[in-house]
């Protein structure tokens, strides 16, 4: 698998580092193109990127925002990506750039799925995307064992896909493996010796296994211990 593991003294080094080439790629693609779209994980992880980077110096109203992933509750739920993304990225000069969201008032996700693609496959193909990574090899909500992870890794899959997995008590909704690796530009984010290993744990392994897979190849890995 062809990409770039880079190695941080520690994890501010590392989100000042990666905040300032997020930020360059997202200049690059808006000197190229009328709106970018930016994906980004949920979670605690980029947090400290996401506080480096929104206060960058770019015409954030020409970016749209979307998480890789969501969980299938209202936003203003506890266990809710969006809050989060709200509080961390889109707030001083990133409070101007749009959201797309991958949630919507509904019970279950498939009758909405139209309605949250529809204004994603006008951007498409992703400017920047930014990814992260279990300790079980999963990206975004593709993970091992997930209902429709075949689905979601297929090359005619759809832009967005809900998924059930065991262990998870909502469902998810996560933009499938194409959608992620067509990306211009792709980053893993991940900390710690465990993910480390899974990492090279993951490697010669079908992406039905070991899903990451599915999204690493020319992508910059990003870690700190």
């Amino acid at each position: 698998m062809n990409y770039e593991f880079l190695t941080y003294q520690d994890r501010e080094m590392l989100a000042i580092d990666l905040a300032n080439q997020l930020a360059g790629e997202l200049r690059q693609a808006l000197s190229q193109n009328d709106r970018v779209a930016f994906a980004v994980p949920g979670g605690t992880s980029p947090g400290p990127v996401f506080d480096d980077l929104n206060n960058v110096d770019l015409d954030w109203s020409r970016v749209d925002v979307m998480l890789t992933d969501e969980r299938w509750v209202p936003e203003d739920h506890a266990r809710s990506n969006t809050g989060l993304l709200r509080e961390r990225l889109l707030t001083n000069r990133a409070a101007a750039a749009g959201y797309l969201p991958l949630y919507a008032p509904a019970e279950e996700p498939e009758g909405v799925l139209a309605a949250l693609e529809e204004p994603i496959a006008r951007e498409l193909p992703l400017a920047v995307v930014l990814l992260g990574m279990g300790a079980d090899m999963h990206t975004a909500s593709l993970f091992p064992g997930a209902d429709r992870l075949q689905e979601a890794l297929s090359s005619k899959a759809p832009i967005l896909l809900p998924m059930r997995a065991p262990g998870a008590p909502e469902p998810r909704i996560t933009l499938s493996a194409p959608v992620l690796n067509g990306a211009l530009s792709k980053h893993v984010l991940i900390f710690g010796e465990e993910k480390r290993a899974a990492l090279e744990a993951a490697r010669g392994k079908p992406a039905l296994e070991a899903p990451i897979n599915a999204v690493l190849s020319e992508a910059k890995v990003h870690w700190a211990p």
